[in-house]
């Protein structure tokens, strides 16, 4: 008889696409999945491998205000019943979280209904929505070592890597080839959720900075919010530069493993996503987060000397326009940083991710 495991994320692609490969997983292995999250999901509703998609209300902890507070405690609870009955219904075997205010309340009505759980943490540091959940989980997956953990969290933790996408493990089949001298050169920009304005406003003017014989190399692929493409479009083309933006690709892997540079921010999704495509990658971490995990998911990269983090206060045009200028004339410093990014690549972190589910399900102690 099939399994079934119920799997929540947020509705961003950074907490949905990780649940998307352990679905797709799950699936090969004659699974059944259910997905729950927010609105915000609908336009991944019909990639999303799941068989049914249950919306449950939830709400982000915005500041300090009663009324504010208030509401957001009612969207909680109603969100907990709601998934309460979702998982009374199901009889899932597992419920599996990815973090985000939207896994809140399926992992607590799993909690409450005795449903064995997973919490998967993407991050370097683990989230608030994550550390409010994580003694009601029984496991605890994780992309990277975290440290600092009280004693019985770190007793569930189980390092199992971040899953990525089929479509990322296919594209990274396709080997990395730097630019050649005087040739084209391929540069993609995302900024996901927290991000698109900023490169909107930034790269630009840092292409206009540009020598004339290097803009004509370019061949930019960028991210932007419906209501700045077309500014941004036409900066292009006054600069005479061969550019498409969009606000979401839905090829974004091909995307990747087809840029020569990659200039993004720091996302566990993209992080992970830069490591198995194996590509090198200049990274802005979102500034201003509370638990800086952005700038801890970079480090990793940094580290292996696969990418350049810079803060968004020391990154402005001229700056930009300098770095782009150093790496157009340097494929060998770009090669072997792809090579490295590749180094800290764990593209079976899927499997691992799918095994711990089924162990938890086959009831095998509360430890994996």
């Amino acid at each position: 008889m099939s399994k079934t495991v119920l799997l929540t994320a947020g509705g961003t692609g950074g907490h949905l696409f990780p649940a998307q490969a352990l679905a797709s997983e799950l699936l090969r292995r004659g699974w059944t999945v259910e997905l729950a999250t927010d609105e915000r999901a609908d336009k991944y509703g019909t990639e999303f491998p799941a068989r049914r998609v249950h919306i449950i209300a939830s709400e982000t902890i915005r500041g300090r205000n009663p009324l504010s507070l208030a509401k957001t405690a009612f969207s909680l609870l109603f969100g907990t019943l709601q998934a309460r009955k979702v998982i009374k219904t199901l009889k899932p075997d597992v419920v599996a979280g990815f973090g985000g205010y939207p896994t809140f309340p399926p992992m607590y009505a799993a909690r409450l209904t005795g449903t064995p759980s997973i919490l998967h943490e993407a991050n370097g540091v683990m989230g608030r929505a994550n550390r409010m959940l994580a003694k009601g989980v029984t496991a605890i997956a994780t992309s990277v070592p975290i440290d600092g953990l009280p004693g019985e969290l770190s007793q569930k933790l189980v390092e199992t890597g971040n899953p990525v996408r089929d479509a990322v493990l296919t594209a990274a089949e396709l080997p990395y080839v730097p630019p050649q001298a005087g040739g084209e050169f391929k540069l993609l920009v995302f900024g996901g959720s927290q991000g698109a304005r900023y490169f909107s406003d930034l790269v630009p003017p840092a292409i206009e900075k540009l020598p004339a014989d290097l803009r004509t190399r370019l061949c930019i692929v960028q991210q932007c919010r419906p209501e700045d493409m077309e500014r941004v479009q036409q900066a292009y083309d006054g600069l005479g530069v061969k550019a498409e933006c969009a606000p979401f690709f839905m090829d974004m892997p091909q995307r990747i493993a087809q840029a020569h540079l990659v200039v993004c921010r720091s996302g566990a999704s993209s992080v992970s996503e830069l490591s198995v495509l194996g590509r090198p990658s200049l990274l802005v971490p979102l500034p201003g987060a509370i638990d800086q995990d952005q700038a801890a998911n970079a480090r990793v990269l940094e580290k292996a000397g696969g990418a350049w983090p810079v803060r968004q206060a020391d990154l402005d045009a001229d700056r930009l326009a300098a770095e782009l200028t150093r790496f157009m004339a340097s494929p060998d410093i770009l090669a072997q940083a792809a090579e490295n990014a590749k180094s800290v690549a764990k593209p079976d972190a899927v499997k691992r991710l799918a095994d711990l589910v089924e162990r938890i399900a086959n009831k095998q102690g509360e430890r994996p």
